[in-house]
């Protein structure tokens, strides 16, 4: 199968990419067909000098059943060379690791007030109250349980 990709060149933390059309079985920075382009992310986008695409080669090439990975589609696309490919939706790889954990840890928070708070405005007191004891309930059987399943642990270590 034809890949119209990526292939890396330039030095360490300075990349340069070539378009290239190979077959999906080459090495990324191995053997290919042709070069129909050049990307260097480095440049600031309104820079000419980003972006280099051959448009006849890779409209031949897209004619002949070339499939382009997601990065040169994007490329292809901001080009006009082809439709822009629709955007993955996964909104959490915008937020940075260490807020992820904590707004994750924030958001149960903020809703379990709220969950409560709706019940007593709208209910009487006596609604609070079995709530209350289911809570106490819960705990206890999970209490019990945790050592008596400890202590055959440690009778089989022994």
């Amino acid at each position: 199968m034809l890949k119209l990709r990526l292939s890396r060149g330039g030095t360490k933390k300075r990349p340069v990419y070539k378009v290239v059309v190979a077959d999906s079985r080459f090495a990324r920075d191995g053997r290919f067909i042709e070069k129909v382009g050049f990307f260097n992310p480095l440049l600031p986008k309104d820079k000419k000098e980003r972006v280099g695409l051959e448009a006849e080669r890779i409209k031949y090439w897209l004619g002949q059943g070339a499939q382009p990975t997601t990065r040169v589609a994007r490329i292809l696309g901001e080009n006009e060379l082809i439709e822009m490919p629709a955007n993955g939706n996964n909104p959490l790889k915008a937020i940075p690791k260490k807020d992820r954990k904590k707004e994750g840890e924030e958001a149960p928070k903020a809703e379990a007030p709220k969950a409560e708070a709706a019940p007593s405005a709208e209910a009487a007191p006596s609604a609070e109250a079995p709530k209350a004891e289911a809570v106490p309930a819960a705990e206890a059987p999970k209490a019990e349980a945790a050592p008596a399943a400890e202590a055959p642990k440690a009778e089989k270590k022994k």
